[in-house]
């Protein structure tokens, strides 16, 4: 794909110049054209500008879903909203995602096909909500509903950061100290203890080689503590070690069963928001499905959609799970009956995010204590090591 520097003429005469990208040829090029009903005057190739290395986060994303929404319904042009909304922007990622989304639609691609090269940034929830929008004729709700459930998401995100920061605080703490004690304190009593002639156990043996290592080969540490984390990701990004993970997190004494809620309030949101707005009921199970990112959701979802194409009831399949609770499994019921089964997938994820939310609390109730401990213990643990030596040199001279 390239980028052409264009010179195009409209019906009334009049010549316009600007940039189209990811085109083939200028023949690809006039023929889009002729689609938007220009005549191509002239066209130089120039190389494609790459977009700008930044981050777009999940909150500029609802906000964008939120004001899209809001300026479809009053009236304005996809193509219109998308242009305003760029200019809008500040983020200069962002903007490069919307401008090449808006060129699409000018084209006549569909939004669905607008947003696919982008799915990374705006997943697939979000394309299968503008899927859905567009063949309902219900965009502007769909865009809403996204708005509010990618809000939703940041609120969750922002939970489980707040409830990670006292341990991140306390591991940096103890890192930090124990650094300190290894660089400045450890080497003082090494030269003392050698001095006296002390025979070192081996606690203290062990801290003096960490010592040395951290001083004298630190610049061997920064690549390989770089080199494990890109390991470790890789590591993880295997389908069955993958696997293997997402039924540990499921597993953990304390954290599994608060995970246990966020990994179904997501999924059973994200199932009932796909059905309100059209999108039929095999589809936003595979979508609901995707979005989880959990093998075991994975699995389950493939077996609701056999059990649904056979004619068995959404509920009645469920019971079958330990993952699903009775609460969520008898709403489900209720709303299959009374045919609100969009609402009452909502109230169930309402309910679960409310426990899910006890849960950190008391999960932090129990960690704060036991964090302040373990700290303690290791910084004990090394300070011992380094007093060690002289307690068997006072022995040594009574």
């Amino acid at each position: 794909m390239a980028a052409y520097q264009y010179i195009a003429r409209d019906d009334a005469g009049n010549e316009f110049s600007s940039l189209y990208t990811n085109v083939e040829s200028v023949e690809a090029l006039r023929s889009e054209l002729v689609k938007l009903g220009y005549v191509l005057v002239r066209a130089r190739r120039q190389r494609a500008s790459a977009p700008p290395r930044r981050r777009v986060r999940p909150r500029e994303v609802a906000s964008f879903a939120y004001k899209f929404g809001g300026m479809y319904s009053a009236g304005l042009s996809i193509a219109n909203c998308l242009e305003t909304l760029e200019r809008q922007t500040d983020n200069r990622a962002f903007r490069f995602i919307l401008a090449d989304v808006r060129r699409h639609v000018e084209a006549g691609a569909s939004l669905r096909a607008a947003f696919e090269p982008h799915r990374r940034i705006f997943s697939d929830f979000f394309l299968g909500m503008i899927d859905a929008g567009e063949s309902s004729g219900r965009l502007s709700q769909s865009l809403e509903a996204s708005a509010r459930y990618l809000e939703k998401r940041v609120e969750l995100q922002q939970k489980v950061q707040a409830a990670f920061v006292y341990p991140l605080v306390v591991g940096v703490l103890c890192s930090i100290v124990v650094t300190c004690l290894l660089i400045f304190v450890v080497p003082v009593f090494t030269q003392l203890y050698r001095k006296m002639h002390v025979q070192l156990p081996g606690p203290t043996r062990a801290l003096v080689l960490f010592s040395l290592v951290l001083r004298y080969w630190w610049w061997v540490l920064l690549p390989a503590s770089g080199g494990l984390v890109l390991g470790i990701r890789r590591l993880f990004a295997h389908p069955k070690v993958r696997a293997h993970w997402d039924r540990l997190k499921l597993q953990m004494p304390l954290l599994g069963p608060w995970h246990r809620h966020i990994l179904v309030a997501q999924f059973v949101r994200t199932f009932g928001m796909l059905l309100a707005v059209g999108v039929p009921i095999i589809e936003a199970l595979e979508t609901a499905g995707r979005v989880a990112q959990n093998e075991a959701i994975t699995r389950i979802v493939a077996d609701l959609r056999q059990a649904v194409r056979a004619g068995r009831s959404l509920a009645g399949s469920l019971r079958a799970y330990e993952l699903f609770s009775p609460m969520v499994i008898q709403l489900i019921a209720s709303g299959e009956e009374a045919g609100i089964l969009p609402e009452m997938l909502g109230k169930a994820a309402d309910l679960l995010d409310r426990d899910a939310d006890r849960l950190a609390a008391s999960l932090l109730v129990k960690l704060e204590p036991a964090l302040t401990v373990l700290m303690g213990l290791i910084i004990g643990l090394i300070l011992m090591g380094v007093y060690l030596p002289m307690f068997d040199y006072m022995a040594h001279l009574r």
